[in-house]
């Protein structure tokens, strides 16, 4: 299985009026997830599925990540990349998917970075997955946890020059 790992775009702060679940990507983040997505676009990937945390900002990017590049099964929420998902419920998710496919997770920080470390670590390093970042990982094992090899960890830089 190849997984790539997209952090959200820049979303709206945070107040007391506000839930953190309710804040959606800013202008700006709307537009960095699109030039994002062109770039991965020109690397000619195809997902075969999408899962997002159903929170607004994450959803809203893996939206715009649909709508440029090529994918088989649309965007399916899953309550497991939410902030405080459960990593053992999303690996038996994903444990039932055909080990050739090619998967996008859309999630949250510090989520997603302590995903890619348990997955090409004994958890002794240390990643910080940017806003728009995205990792792929090339899965050799996913039950009892995920494991693989890190193949890239692109920042919205680099894939904003790949479009």
């Amino acid at each position: 299985m190849d997984l790539f790992i997209i952090r959200h775009g820049e979303a709206g702060r945070s107040s007391p009026a506000r839930e953190d679940s309710k804040r959606s990507l800013t202008i700006d983040g709307e537009n960095e997830i699109r030039e994002i997505s062109k770039g991965l676009r020109a690397l000619e990937i195809e997902f075969d599925h999408i899962f997002t945390s159903p929170l607004i900002r994450a959803r809203q990017t893996a939206e715009i990540v649909a709508q440029t590049v090529d994918h088989k099964n649309g965007v399916q929420d899953m309550e497991e990349l939410k902030p405080e998902g459960s990593k053992d419920q999303l690996f038996q998710k994903l444990s039932k998917l055909k080990r050739d496919s090619t998967v996008l997770v859309v999630g949250h920080e510090p989520y997603l970075s302590e995903l890619i470390v348990g997955a090409i670590s004994t958890g002794q390093c240390k990643i910080g997955l940017k806003k728009g970042g995205v990792a792929r990982i090339k899965v050799t094992n996913i039950l009892p946890a995920l494991k693989g090899e890190l193949r890239w960890l692109l920042t919205p830089k680099h894939l904003k020059r790949m479009a």
